[in-house]
């Protein structure tokens, strides 16, 4: 079945279909280990009660962030098992911070952003943006679940990488 396009072409220019258009893992054998490191962020929009409470460490399941933290870092060492055809990679750091905003929502808005930023960082043969990525959506998704008792609106938004560096493509930033 054909989705449309010329699979020749397109397998030039997406590296994870091979000339047949077919889905494989990228062979990475022949590239060089270099330093790598990517940062990524995500918000979770909550009630500004809601960022008090966990600011103030009274949310009813515990300590949010701690939590979320260490569940950011876990899951970034099993990106490989999550996303197919990512290489697993020995990630060598993992950091998963957040910005707690003000509780006054800007102007408009009935929520608050709680930044969550994650770095990864290796030295090895392919990138870490899916590791950053990951330890930012489960931190966010973490944060979610221990939250929704008291705040059952929580969202997840604008999970994105910021900025990578290292490897063939060298360094890009948002």
């Amino acid at each position: 079945m054909r989705s449309g396009y010329d699979s020749g072409t397109m397998a030039k220019k997406l590296t994870h279909l091979d000339g047949a258009g077919k889905a494989r893992m990228v062979n990475v054998g022949e590239k060089a280990a270099t330093a790598r490191r990517a940062v990524a962020e995500g918000f979770v929009l909550l009630l500004p009660e809601t960022l008090r409470a966990i600011a103030e460490e009274r949310v009813p399941k515990g300590e949010v962030l701690a939590v979320a933290r260490v569940a950011g870092i876990m899951a970034a060492k099993r990106t490989g098992e999550l996303i197919p055809l990512c290489h697993p990679l020995p990630v060598e750091s993992v950091e998963v911070d957040f910005d707690l905003p003000t509780f006054e929502p800007a102007e408009g808005e009935e929520r608050v952003r709680l930044r969550v930023k994650g770095v990864a960082s290796l030295t090895g043969k392919t990138g870490v943006e899916m590791e950053a990525l990951t330890a930012v959506s489960v931190a966010a998704l973490t944060v979610v679940d221990m939250v929704k008792a008291v705040d059952k609106a929580a969202v997840i938004t604008d999970v994105r990488v910021e900025s990578k560096s290292g490897g063939r493509s060298g360094d890009w930033s948002r």
